[in-house]
């Protein structure tokens, strides 16, 4: 089944999207709070998927307690991210081939993450994916982040794209929130969060990987 609409742009979300890096996320924070000798249960982790860092340090906090250093967590679990990283091909299944679709059918895409510039960078420059985007909204782009629709109107602004004629794929639940209050075509492409009523309601689409959402567009746009 097509879309509701013919998309005329695609905005990805980044983390758990396009790289597999929420699980890479995951085991960084886990190895950094027990160095600091706490525990993260993975539901707390959960509920931080698709947050930016500020949005998620009360949620922390109310994990560990107000007086726990969340700053040298984060710290920490860079480090542990990066040596988890590096060399390591986390790039998500069927990415290279959408974006060789929208190429071939001259859609403009961008990415909307709550993740700062240097991650995008890094990211798409271990992945050799540079000039694959037009644009980027990263933390700092926008007033509020996920779940509010800033980082997805900052994107379609960026793209020169009305918001409800862009396609918007999201894995997590607060990114599903924020891309549909945009008011754009929401699909989840679920990664480490199942998808739930609240999310059958607020997408157009939940596929099971981007292989899948690359062939809502063809069908959308009448393309072999």
């Amino acid at each position: 089944m097509p879309l509701p609409r013919p998309p005329r742009a695609v905005v990805f979300d980044m983390d758990g999207l396009l790289f597999d890096t929420e699980s890479l996320y995951r085991d960084a924070l886990g190895a950094a709070a027990r160095g600091m000798g706490r525990d993260l249960p993975e539901p707390v982790f959960h509920s931080l998927i698709g947050l930016p860092g500020e949005a998620s340090r009360p949620l922390l906090l109310d994990h560990f307690g107000e007086d726990f250093d969340v700053d040298g967590l984060w710290a920490a679990s860079t480090e542990h991210f990066h040596a988890l990283a590096r060399g390591q091909d986390f790039l998500k299944s069927g990415v290279r081939e959408f974006l060789d679709l929208l190429d071939a059918l001259s859609l403009p895409r961008a990415i909307a993450t709550s993740s700062r510039h240097e991650d995008v960078a890094f990211n798409l420059g271990r992945h050799g994916l540079e000039g694959r985007f037009h644009a980027v909204a990263a933390r700092g782009d926008y007033a509020r982040g996920k779940p509010h629709p800033d980082p997805f109107l900052v994107a379609a602004r960026r793209l020169e794209v009305d918001p409800a004629a862009c396609l918007a794929l999201e894995d997590s639940h607060n990114g599903v929130r924020s891309a549909a209050a945009a008011g754009m075509m929401t699909v989840m492409v679920p990664d480490l969060l199942a998808p739930t009523d609240e999310m059958d309601t607020l997408c157009a689409r939940i596929v099971d990987d981007l292989h899948a959402a690359a062939d809502l567009v063809r069908r959308s746009l009448g393309v072999a």
